[in-house]
């Protein structure tokens, strides 16, 4: 009894064994069934060769002794018209066996013929099977592969989900942040670059006008006529002092 539990649970876990190869690679598990299959037919295919040869040998037999019943009646014909019936006598005796060995042999040979068509047609039936087996086999390993590539992508497309909660919502918010503030930066930059633009701008204004007025001076102190030396020589005899003749 203690045997037969201890055998029972080593049919168990060979068992498991035995599914888990089967679940861990079918496809390669299919492909040792077609090789196996393939080796039968093959084992078959030679075993009704021989059988065909087998075949043909009760054949040429039923066709040696269809022959020697077709000599036999001609020399029984032969010698009852020689008159010899003694020796037809012994020749129909010989012919009467003949024709029992011929029955015997066409009935080996529509035996053995009928046998071998059956066997063909299980090899040919069996052939197409094994043909459908390895159309499936392909057929399967393209689907598992094709499986297994969708859901690698639906694994793919939900590990990308940019929800906060998730590894690459979390990334992309910290990369934001890092955007954000070097967009900060620049703007910071931009803003203090505007400082102090105006007061700038009035002392250049500021500087280009002492520097009009200071050509202007070198130019009346040089006597040279320009049209801004005319328009402020002009300007100042308009604003210089009037003169009055004094009457007696």
């Amino acid at each position: 009894m203690i045997i037969g539990k201890l055998w029972g649970s080593f049919r168990a876990q060979l068992n498991k064994l035995a599914n888990f190869f089967w679940t861990a690679d079918p496809i390669a598990q299919m492909q040792y069934e077609y090789d196996q299959a393939v080796e039968q037919l093959k084992g078959g295919r030679e075993g009704l060769a021989q059988y065909r040869a087998l075949v043909e040998k009760v054949s040429q037999q039923a066709n040696a002794e269809k022959t020697r019943v077709v000599q036999l009646e001609s020399r029984i014909k032969a010698y009852l018209q020689a008159g010899d019936r003694a020796t037809a006598a012994k020749f129909a005796l010989d012919l009467q066996k003949a024709k029992e060995s011929l029955a015997d042999k066409i009935a080996q040979m529509t035996m053995h013929e009928t046998s071998y068509e059956n066997n063909v047609t299980k090899i040919k039936n069996a052939t197409k099977k094994v043909g459908e087996i390895k159309d499936k086999m392909h057929m399967y390993d393209a689907e598992l592969k094709m499986s297994r590539a969708e859901a690698e992508m639906a694994e793919l497309t939900g590990s990308l989900n940019f929800d906060i909660t998730t590894d690459m919502g979390q990334i992309e918010q910290v990369l934001q942040e890092q955007i954000n503030q070097n967009r900060a930066k620049v703007r910071v930059a931009a803003d203090l670059s505007g400082e102090g633009v105006d007061d700038i701008l009035r002392e250049a204004a500021v500087e280009g006008v002492l520097a009009e007025d200071a050509l202007k001076q070198f130019e009346v102190e040089m006597g040279y006529l320009t049209p801004g030396t005319a328009k402020v020589t002009q300007e100042e005899k308009q604003l210089g002092p009037q003169t009055t003749k004094e009457t007696n």
